[in-house]
Formats: C-alpha cells, structure tokens, sequence
C-alpha cells in the first residue's frame, strides 16, 4: 500500500478498464514506478482514519473486463489507499486542465480530481498528473 491508488470513473463504455491497461503497461514499460489493479467495474470503498481505502469484492479479484478483449486474470493488490479520482467525460472537463486543485468528497474524505472532458485521450493527462509534483 506505499503507492496511492487512482480511482477511475465513468460511464459503460467510457474507457475506465482501456485506461487501466495503459497504466499498467506504462508501469511494465518504465514510464510509471508502479501501477497495479485493484478492482475493476466494482470497488468496495471505506474511510479508515482519514483515508479512503478501496478494495475489489471477492468475486472478481484480479479481473478485469476490456471491451474487444474480454476478461483477463492481472496481478492485482486486495486493498489500496485512494490519493487520486479521475472522472471521465466529466461535465466540468476541459482539453487543457488548470492547475487549479479540485477535490472530490467520498464519504466525507476529500480526494484530489482530475475530471477528463468527453472524447479528451485521459491518458496523457493522468500520466502528467501523476508524474509532476503538483496537485490536480
């Protein structure tokens, strides 16, 4: 759990598993220090002293659903602290987000956002996001 997890939302079909691929494969690729699935389609959240932690329900533990791919088994870790929330197609997205710290609040634990605007490629921007030192 040293690494702070990113929770990724959006609508079916918005692209939340295609962007989790990506990330795992920059992490294999050297571009990321480290990314492993937690949970796919479902995730169990919980606040835990002042943390919001995530975990997949058993059911579909290491699994992960890509559209034209089908289910695929990843190594994944059981539970991870949430540092980030990336919204797809979000409403207030833009194509060049501002440095502007935005926050989600998920049960009464503030979280840093980034919201990605419909059709925008989220990859690039997570990955500068998550490779600057500034906040989203």
């Amino acid at each position: 759990m040293g690494e702070r997890a990113v929770l990724i939302r959006g609508t079916s079909r918005s692209g939340k598993s295609r962007l989790v691929l990506n990330l795992l494969n920059a992490a294999n690729s050297g571009l990321l220090a480290y990314a492993c699935l937690v949970a796919d389609d479902r995730v169990k959240l919980f606040a835990a002293h002042g943390r919001l932690i995530a975990s997949a329900p058993e059911p579909i533990l290491g699994l992960i659903e890509v559209n034209g791919l089908g289910v695929r088994q990843k190594d994944y870790e059981p539970i991870a602290v949430v540092g980030l929330i990336v919204d797809l197609a979000a409403n207030d997205g833009a194509r060049m987000p501002d440095a502007k710290a935005r926050a989600a609040e998920i049960l009464g634990i503030k979280i840093p956002r980034l919201p990605i605007a419909a059709g925008e490629n989220a990859f690039p921007l997570l990955l500068a996001a998550l490779t600057t030192k500034r906040k989203v």
